[in-house]
């Protein structure tokens, strides 16, 4: 047995999170499964999708309007639920447990709202708004989901902004990470702020589609900054346990995190600069994330790639963490690279998003398998855990790539079937690529549900 040292230098300077008490675990054990229960759900409804953009298999069923409802559910439980639940995880690993009462409260709201969405098209909901960030379905029912839903996420917000574990004095590794945690929670109040702006300041004259549209325009691109901040930290706790020596000292950490909040607290600025309706108003919110996106990411990813790289000069057993650490840069990279190639709205666009969105879930696979045994739990183990974040994102990487090649030749994104207008073998093979990237990432989806369940699944005890 191995017993690690750490002189009080290495355990200050580690970029790790220490966690809380028995109440606060049960918690953040309610919101893993909240996020995980939304991956469940909207998993199923991805094979849909998939089946929906395929060459040949389109052709077989009437997809079209199936497509668009399961897309809005899908997306809201993939990114907006799932999303949201692990930002609850991880916020919870760092909370006190002052007002515990409020996080269950939190919780129930997030959880009651997630069952409506899910269950609205089932109940009648329909009238699909394929907009972007928080598509809907238009009827009041998919609304109070989405409403309950909203409400659970401030209350988690508010409740970290006043309850979490004090950053320090004296800059440590934990208070740094502490710091990425709160400059996320300054991005959900921004978030939510810039919604509260955007629902004041549209003219009247604006209804339907466009409405919604501009409705989530602004706080849906600032919500992103949260999704970063988040990435950031899992990249870097990651990396610690993974045995990835770290050559970022805690304040410089610190200060990155800082240099991420930049574009977030520009965000009020466009909203007195310009109005809400206005073109000016949503070319402002594009650029913040478009430029503003990369300034804490850039800098720690290619340090972290720096520090992995040298770390297989040295031996090391392989890890499921170490193996969604790697995947989720070099998918977040890819995005990145994919949005300075967009041009007109077609399929570059979700190429763009599917690279970043499927990096931070990634890194929320790999902090996922970290925290199972932490919460009382199995610890995976075997090849196929550790193959599992390389599986998903080998799927992925086919699926964008796909996209990306496809939206070259004009294919427009939203569309489905012979909507797609597959008239060139250019098109048939870049889509087919997304086809059969997207089965791959089912299965590597599926596999991480199934390997963390099993985990969570009770022992049997052997009776005598």
């Amino acid at each position: 047995m191995s017993i690690d040292h750490y002189s009080d230098s290495e355990t200050t300077n580690k970029l790790a999170l220490e966690m809380p008490g028995e109440r606060m675990r049960r918690l953040t054990t309610g919101w893993l499964l909240l996020a995980l229960g939304s991956l469940v759900v909207g998993g199923l409804l991805t094979i849909v999708i998939v089946l929906s953009r395929t060459p040949y298999v389109q052709d077989i069923f009437p997809w079209v309007d199936l497509f668009h409802t399961a897309l809005v559910v899908h997306v809201d439980l993939t990114v907006l639920v799932w999303f949201l639940g692990m930002a609850g995880v991880i916020w919870s690993v760092n909370s006190q447990s002052s007002c515990l009462r409020c996080g269950w409260v939190a919780l129930f709201l997030c959880a009651t709202g997630s069952i409506i969405i899910s269950l609205s098209p089932f109940l009648g909901s329909a009238s699909p708004l394929m907009i972007n960030y928080i598509p809907i379905l238009d009827d009041p029912l998919f609304f109070s989901g989405l409403i309950i839903f909203g409400s659970g996420f401030l209350a988690l917000v508010l409740r970290g902004l006043f309850f979490s574990r004090p950053i320090g004095m004296r800059v440590t590794g934990q208070g740094a990470l502490r710091f990425g945690l709160f400059s996320a929670l300054i991005s959900a109040v921004t978030a939510l702020g810039a919604l509260l702006g955007s629902w004041l300041g549209i003219p009247a004259s604006i209804q339907g589609e466009y409405y919604y549209e501009l409705l989530f325009w602004g706080g849906g691109h600032t919500l992103q900054f949260v999704h970063i901040q988040l990435m950031l930290v899992c990249w870097l706790w990651l990396a610690t346990e993974s045995g990835i020596a770290s050559r970022l000292t805690p304040r410089t950490v610190l200060l990155l995190f800082a240099f991420g909040l930049i574009p977030v607290l520009m965000t009020p600025v466009a909203y007195f600069m310009y109005d809400v309706g206005s073109a000016e108003h949503q070319i402002a919110m594009t650029w913040l994330m478009k430029f503003g996106g990369g300034l804490a990411a850039l800098p720690i990813s290619l340090v972290v790639i720096f520090n992995l790289v040298n770390s297989l000069q040295s031996p090391a057993s392989p890890s499921p963490q170490r193996s969604a650490l790697f995947s989720s840069i070099i998918l977040f990279g890819v995005g990145g690279i994919i949005g300075f190639m967009i041009e007109g709205s077609n399929v570059t666009v979700p190429a763009h998003y599917h690279g970043s969105i499927v990096a931070v879930t990634l890194a929320y696979m790999g902090v996922t398998y970290h925290l199972l045994p932490l919460l009382g739990f199995r610890r995976p183990t075997g090849k196929l855990v550790v193959l599992q974040p390389w599986i998903y994102a080998s799927g992925q990487l086919m699926h964008v790539i796909g996209l990306a090649w496809s939206g070259g030749y004009g294919v427009q994104r939203k569309t489905a079937g012979g909507a797609q207008a597959l008239d060139g073998i250019e098109k048939v093979a870049g889509m087919g690529l997304m086809g059969l990237g997207g089965l791959v990432a089912v299965v590597g989806g599926i596999l991480f549900l199934v390997i963390v369940f099993k985990a969570m699944w009770p022992e049997k005890k052997n009776s005598l």
